[in-house]
């Protein structure tokens, strides 16, 4: 248990209220109970802030239930987050390799690691402090792993491929695999051998089942603090810069640089060997198919600014009437010419 002073001076906030109050947990609204906290980041939830049995709630402002005490912050959201990490996420206990995992002789592991049974560390692998391998993780030879990483169940890392610092990677995700590169020759296909890596900034997380092919040749790389959902699919010698987000099903194709701080919706996708600019955000199912600037909404395929698409979508569903009356307009407009015509003669 902590005090909400405690929680305060943690997410940055002030109290109102009795800022000693001891807290266990943080709950949902409906489902809070003494000795626990809330949260309130959306206003159409305030009704239920009217009957929550919470002890205190993270709000932006106090509101004017005096049973309750306030953990007020400029970003209650981020608030909430930050202080469900410290009443509710224990880091385990490092345990070493564990039997059953399969260690390379020429590997090298840092302190208080975990090396889950199943997991197999290849030859010359660097593994960094406090990383946590589950079972079946697979390392090819000659991948480094930065300290604090955290690789899910049935991972596999190809060989010579780099992961930073407090790196998590989500169960069967794959990283190096190829890049999908092949020569036409006689009605076939060539394979044009992929020889480049993977590397992977600080502070990246990467979804279940997502995909990052390694370069053909140099590197494609994954910026800090880039988060990728479940099922991304990045091609070869792809760049993605910094603190970009791509929800699920996104696809960066080959030799595409995407800009910082870019953001993906869902089964959205770009063309390969075009450039991103920086603050972009992509809705979802959108396509972009040649290069495009940055600090900007777009949507639709190909991607056109959002509000134009807004309105071609509006559009789109008259389009079978306004087809009808261009049909009539141009029978009357040929009846008219047909009269003029006549009268002149």
């Amino acid at each position: 248990m902590v005090t909400l002073a405690q929680l305060a001076e943690w997410v940055g906030g002030r109290v109102v209220g009795d800022d000693q109050l001891r807290i266990a947990a943080l709950a949902p609204l409906d489902q809070a109970g003494p000795g626990t906290i809330t949260f309130l980041a959306n206003p159409k939830y305030l009704p239920a802030l009217r009957t929550t049995r919470a002890s205190a709630v993270i709000i932006d402002k106090p509101l004017e239930r005096a049973d309750l005490a306030y953990l007020v912050c400029d970003n209650p959201y981020l608030a909430f987050a930050k202080v469900l990490t410290r009443l509710h996420v224990r880091p385990p206990a490092p345990l070493g390799v564990l039997p059953g995992a399969s260690l390379a002789p020429t590997a090298e592991l840092g302190e208080q690691v975990t090396v889950h049974p199943g997991a197999v560390i290849g030859e010359r692998v660097r593994l960094g402090d406090g990383c946590l391998i589950h079972p079946n993780v697979v390392l090819y030879a000659d991948v480094q792993i930065g300290p604090g990483c955290v690789l899910h169940a049935g991972v596999v890392i190809r060989e010579g491929c780099r992961l930073g610092a407090r790196v998590i990677v989500g169960p069967n995700a794959v990283i190096g695999n190829d890049g999908f590169g092949f020569a036409p020759e006689d009605g076939g296909y060539y394979k044009i051998p992929q020889v480049g890596i993977v590397e992977i900034g600080d502070d990246v997380e990467i979804g279940a089942c997502a995909c990052i092919d390694r370069a053909t040749f140099g590197v494609t790389r994954v910026g800090r603090g880039c988060k990728i959902d479940n099922l991304v699919q990045i091609g070869h010698n792809v760049t993605v810069g910094e603190d970009t987000v791509m929800a699920a099903q996104a696809g960066v194709a080959g030799s595409t640089r995407v800009g910082r701080h870019c953001t993906f919706g869902g089964q959205s996708g770009t063309a390969g060997h075009i450039r991103v600019g920086d603050n972009l955000t992509l809705a979802g199912r959108g396509g972009i198919v040649g290069n495009i600037a940055g600090d900007q909404v777009v949507s639709g395929v190909p991607a056109i600014p959002h509000r134009d698409w807004l309105k071609a979508s509006a559009a789109f569903a008259q389009l079978p009437q306004m087809r009808r009356e261009l049909a009539d307009l141009r029978r009357q407009l040929a009846a008219l010419q047909q009269g003029l015509t006549v009268s002149d003669k």
